[in-house]
């Protein structure tokens, strides 16, 4: 199976997390360590962009409940966008589109931050 990379940048106060590759129990422990690279520096507005994401095994989803309670207990949340149909479908037949929310576009991902009275 292939490699992952995971790239971060910030926008605003939103951490945006660019896993590129497949996430598997052998490549999961770097998206970990990028997410808990955010958590710990007090940035709780998640946005996973999955455009370049391939696949995510039980293992990346894992990661990704291991974590949403400490990010909604701080106020925050993990947002996705980009999923391909693959991925997409992984996240429908295991129920976690109920779990998080699924955006087509970064900049709605982004945006969904926001207060609703805040025109930007």
């Amino acid at each position: 199976m292939g490699e992952l990379t995971v790239e971060t940048r910030e926008s605003g106060d939103v951490t945006l997390v660019y896993p590129a590759g497949f996430i598997n129990a052998h490549t999961v422990r770097l998206f970990e360590t990028e997410i808990q690279r955010a958590l710990e520096q007090k940035r709780f507005k998640l946005v996973v962009n999955c455009a370049s994401l391939s696949y995510i095994a039980s293992a990346g989803l894992g990661a990704l409940m291991g974590v949403i309670e400490e990010i909604r207990q701080n106020g925050g949340d993990l947002r996705l966008t980009n999923l391909n149909e693959t991925v997409l479908n992984i996240f429908e037949i295991l129920g976690f589109h109920h779990l998080y929310l699924i955006f087509s576009t970064e900049m709605e991902a982004i945006r969904s931050f926001r207060p609703a009275a805040d025109p930007q």
